[in-house]
C-alpha cells in the first residue's frame, strides 16, 4: 500500500490593516486648534482692536506665538508617527523625532508660562488643570527622551504617546464643548473648566488604551509558537 502524505494546513493569511485612518483622524482633530491659532496670529499681526479677551496676547505676544507655532508643528507632524510604515523606518522616525521633541518642549513650556502669568478675563478657575496637564506633557517628553537614550523603545513609545495625547487635547475639548453649546447653551466658568478637563482625560484614557494594546501585541509576538502537529504517514504494509 503506498505511503500517504498529509500536507500541513496552510497558514492563515493575515490581511494588513489600513495605516492611514488613525493619523488622518489625528490631523483632523489637530486642525481645530491649528485654525484657531492661525486666526489668533492673524489678529496679532493685523493690529486688531484690543479687547478684554485678547489684551493679554497683545501685552505679551511672544509666548502665545511660540505656543501656536510649536503646537502646530508638534500636532501635525506627530500624527505621522502613528503610521506603522513610517515609524518602522529608522531614518524617518529619528529625523521627525529631532523636530518633534524641541517643538513639544516649547509647546509645553510656553503653555505653562501662559497658564501661570497670563491674566484670564474669566478668572483662574481652570489654571490648575492647565498647569497639571502642561506639566504632565513636559514630564512625558523628558521621560520619553531619557527612555530612548537607554534604548528602551517600548518606554519611549509609551511616554511620547502620552505627551501627544495631551498636546492635541484642545481638539477634543472643542468636540466636547460643541454639543454642550448646541444642546444647552453658553457655558459658565466652572462648566468650561469641567469640559476642558474632560477633553484631556478622554485623550489620556485613549492613549493608555493604545499603550496597553501595543504591549499585548508585543507580548503575543514574543511568545513561543507551538508547532502544529501533523499526522505521521501510514507505514507501508
Amino acid at each position: 500500500m503506498p505511503t500517504q502524505t498529509i500536507s500541513p494546513a496552510a497558514a492563515p493569511v493575515r490581511r494588513s490593516r489600513p495605516q492611514w485612518p488613525v493619523p488622518a483622524g489625528l490631523i483632523l482633530l489637530s486642525l481645530i486648534p491649528v485654525i484657531f491659532g492661525a486666526l489668533r496670529l492673524a489678529e496679532l499681526s493685523s493690529g486688531a482692536a484690543v479687547t478684554p479677551q485678547n489684551a493679554r496676547f497683545f501685552a505679551s505676544p511672544v509666548p502665545v506665538v511660540t505656543h501656536i507655532a510649536s503646537v502646530t508643528v508638534y500636532s501635525m507632524l506627530g500624527a505621522f508617527q502613528f503610521v506603522p510604515a513610517l515609524r518602522g523606518r529608522r531614518g524617518w522616525h529619528r529625523i521627525a523625532g529631532r523636530i518633534l521633541i524641541p517643538a513639544g518642549l516649547l509647546a509645553a513650556l510656553s503653555g505653562l508660562w501662559m497658564s501661570a502669568f497670563y491674566p484670564l478675563p474669566d478668572g483662574n478657575t481652570d489654571v490648575p488643570l492647565r498647569l497639571f496637564f502642561g506639566s504632565a506633557m513636559l514630564v512625558s517628553i523628558v521621560l520619553g527622551l531619557f527612555a530612548i537614550r537607554r534604548r528602551d523603545f517600548t518606554g519611549h513609545s509609551a511616554w511620547m504617546t502620552r505627551a501627544y495625547a495631551i498636546a492635541v487635547g484642545a481638539g477634543t475639548q472643542a468636540l466636547v464643548s460643541i454639543p454642550w453649546l448646541l444642546l444647552i447653551g453658553p457655558t459658565d466658568v466652572p462648566t468650561r473648566a469641567v469640559l476642558l478637563g474632560a477633553g484631556w482625560v478622554i485623550n489620556v484614557a485613549v492613549a493608555e488604551y493604545v499603550i496597553h494594546r501595543r504591549s499585548n501585541h508585543r507580548r503575543v509576538a514574543r511568545s513561543p509558537r507551538r508547532p502544529v502537529s501533523t499526522p505521521s504517514p501510514a507505514a507501508p504494509r
